[in-house]
């Protein structure tokens, strides 16, 4: 090797050497700045944000879940609320054996499984129309006992300006006699003659004033073995709605 060559391979080490402590201080530099940096920041930003931040971040992306209110309960369980000079109803027939028939009133069960006074037969509410207070509730076995005559008596017992509620429970037509009929009849029913075995049956009726020609007054619905819900029985039904009060 010459002495030329031996001081061009010197050369490069030294330009080596010298690249390599270049990099070693520049990379020093950028941390230190890096550091700085992160250190500023984390001054600047409160430390009860920084988990908002994190939570923001990670949300990115994800979209909103609207969660929609809880609907308010109206009276009787209806979907929208009656208005403030009007009485709210509900009217539910029994079902089968073991689902008993309802009566509510202005949020108040009248004839029901819960207040123990609910049975067999056709089931009757009497409620002072300009009070709204229940005057008297009862309930009539259809199918074993003469207990017709004792309804008719019932019926007629209300006085001038009540609602009448009825419902039936299991059967209702049984031992039904011509003279409940035509009371029944007289108060505006147009579906008590077509009662049937178990038919289940619901009617909202007023003595001593009209009520309102668009209100849900009658339902009927028969049972038949081809189409019952219920082993012998048909399905319940209901009627409800909202009574404009008279004058007190």
């Amino acid at each position: 090797m010459t002495v030329w060559d031996h001081f061009q391979c010197h050369r490069g080490d030294c330009l080596l050497t010298g690249t390599g402590t270049l990099k070693a201080v520049f990379f020093i530099f950028a941390s230190l700045c890096a550091w700085y940096s992160g250190y500023l920041l984390a001054e600047l930003i409160p430390d009860v944000h920084l988990s908002s931040a994190v939570y923001s971040i990670q949300s990115i992306g994800k979209r909103p879940v609207l969660k929609a209110p809880t609907p308010k309960r109206q009276k009787c369980d209806h979907w929208s609320p009656c208005p403030e000079d009007t009485y709210a109803y509900r009217l539910l027939s029994g079902g089968g054996r073991d689902k008993y028939a309802k009566i509510c009133f202005e949020d108040e069960m009248l004839i029901g499984e819960k207040t123990g006074n609910v049975a067999r037969g056709i089931n009757i509410a009497i409620v002072n129309y300009v009070t709204g207070k229940v005057i008297a509730t009862q309930y009539f076995d259809m199918y074993e006992g003469d207990n017709s005559g004792l309804m008719t008596k019932f019926i007629q017992s209300a006085p001038s300006k009540s609602l009448l509620f009825m419902v039936t429970h299991d059967d209702g037509s049984s031992r039904l006699k011509e003279d409940a009929k035509k009371a029944i009849e007289a108060l505006g029913s147009t579906e008590i003659r077509n009662m049937r075995f178990r038919s289940s049956w619901v009617f909202v009726a007023a003595k001593g004033f009209e009520l309102p020609a668009g209100i849900q007054r009658e339902k009927i619905n028969h049972s038949d073995d081809v189409k019952n819900r219920y082993s012998g029985w048909p399905a319940e039904i209901q009627v409800e709605g909202c009574i404009p009060k008279g004058p007190s």
